[in-house]
């Protein structure tokens, strides 16, 4: 029987949950040092590392620890304070204690190096030079170390269980890539792809759900009028950039192109990201109500090359029954992305992708986005299955977890946790 999301869940694609216990209740974030991330970075990158600069090293790589600020408000404080434009390759949570690695563009304006900068939420070091600014393919993973208390029903008969399922749990994008208790990124995103761009400013500024603050609600709802009421400007809260500057745009009368190009360009990334996040979990909710294994490979699925004993994820292969099994080699099925390069094959994730798309009246050519082209997403892959390394615990007392596990890139950690707890309200229990 499968155990159906609550409703925010569901708003973003996540239906159902994939592991059979009953979950121990509880709530993760209580305070930053609770949910501690670290980005893991390629030991080849790292070790390619020379201390000072050279004309064959000219770009300088620094680790950012930070807590109580998302990545992309980090990175802009730090422009602000240091003149460095950095650049990361892993968006962290503001809800967090995190540690994550940055290179500086080699045409940084104010043409000085900051070997340490710290600040109340960010400290900025220098690790050293690297030939290259750091890519996304330089990142292996993230280690977690997270805190779970208040909980109600915590065995160690029960927590050996759920270790047990955790290979065949589904690796859905989690709440924070659609927004958490607002839940509108993906909308965004869809507004935009579909070139409706008008519907995107007003989504971004103006949406709300029953999950979300009274403060934001009632701001959101004065937003509706901004040109008739353009004091509200200053009632907008500072963790409200986004929306001041793209009020500030509307009443200079911009276009709703320049009023969304207000917006940083990592972030309106984020939104063509986070709608195809909603389809690959639309997508992933549909093969587990027709009980699709995540697992187990099927004829012609797609299905990334892993080393059992890694995190980094090789080639993608067809798979072809008896013809893929090379010792300690695994293969993991994977969904497609759709983006404008998108071609789906007929396999029984690509057919469940197609009806998707019909469903949600997109095609592959609309994800290239011909007013902001710098947006454009040309599509990917994901694996199916959540994967994860080194999964311990720790029973502190009664109430309170923590557990350790590290996971590839691109995996939400609080998707194990959801499954771990199985919350009532996600929000209330801190995702």
């Amino acid at each position: 029987m499968k155990i159906s999301s609550p409703e925010i869940d569901r708003l973003a694609g996540i239906e159902y949950y994939t592991t059979l216990i009953d979950g121990i209740g509880g709530h993760i974030k209580k305070n930053y040092e609770d949910f501690s991330v670290r980005e893991m970075v390629s030991e080849r990158f790292l070790n390619q590392l020379n201390p000072v600069p050279e004309s064959k090293f000219p770009f300088p790589i620094y680790m950012i620890e930070k807590k109580g600020i998302d990545s992309s408000h980090a990175i802009l404080l730090l422009k602000k304070k240091t003149g460095l434009n950095l650049k990361i390759v892993g968006m962290k949570d503001a809800k967090a204690t995190t540690v994550q690695y940055a290179s500086c563009y080699r045409n940084n304006k104010s043409g000085r190096i900051t070997s340490d900068y710290s600040t109340g939420s960010v400290r900025l070091s220098l690790v050293g030079y690297s030939k290259k600014p750091i890519e996304k393919n330089n990142l292996v993973g993230n280690a977690f170390v997270i805190r779970i208390s208040n909980a109600k029903n915590i065995k160690a008969s029960k927590i050996a269980q759920f270790s047990s399922e955790i290979d065949s749990m589904a690796n859905y994008y989690g709440l924070q890539r659609f927004g958490s208790e607002r839940l509108v990124t993906h909308l965004v995103g869809k507004a935009i792809i579909k070139k409706q761009f008008s519907k995107a400013v007003e989504i971004l500024m103006t949406n709300t759900t029953k999950y979300d603050s009274k403060f934001s609600i009632e701001i959101r709802e004065k937003l509706r009028d901004i040109k008739n009421n353009p004091s509200v400007l200053r009632q907008i809260p500072r963790g409200m950039d986004i929306e001041r500057n793209l009020a500030r745009e509307i009443l200079n009368g911009r276009d709703p192109i320049i009023a969304l190009r207000s917006v940083p360009i990592t972030i309106r990334r984020l939104f063509i990201q986070a709608f195809q996040a909603f389809l690959f979990n639309k997508t992933l909710s549909k093969a587990i109500e027709n009980n699709f294994s995540l697992v187990r490979p099927e004829n012609t699925d797609l299905c990334f090359e892993v080393n059992k004993n890694s995190l980094e994820f090789g080639k993608i292969r067809k798979y072809e029954m008896g013809k893929n099994n090379v010792g300690d080699i695994i293969y993991l099925p994977i969904i497609r992305l759709p983006g404008y390069s998108f071609q789906p094959g007929n396999n029984r994730f690509d057919k469940i992708l197609r009806d998707v798309m019909i469903l949600e009246n997109i095609t592959a050519k609309d994800f290239f986005v011909k007013e902001m082209q710098e947006i454009s997403e040309s599509g990917g892959f994901r694996q199916a299955s959540f994967y994860c390394k080194d999964f311990t615990y720790t029973i502190d007392n009664v109430e309170s977890l923590t557990v350790e596990f590290s996971a590839p890139k691109g995996s939400y950690a609080t998707i194990l946790l959801r499954e771990l707890i199985k919350p009532v309200n996600p929000i209330t229990a801190g995702f």
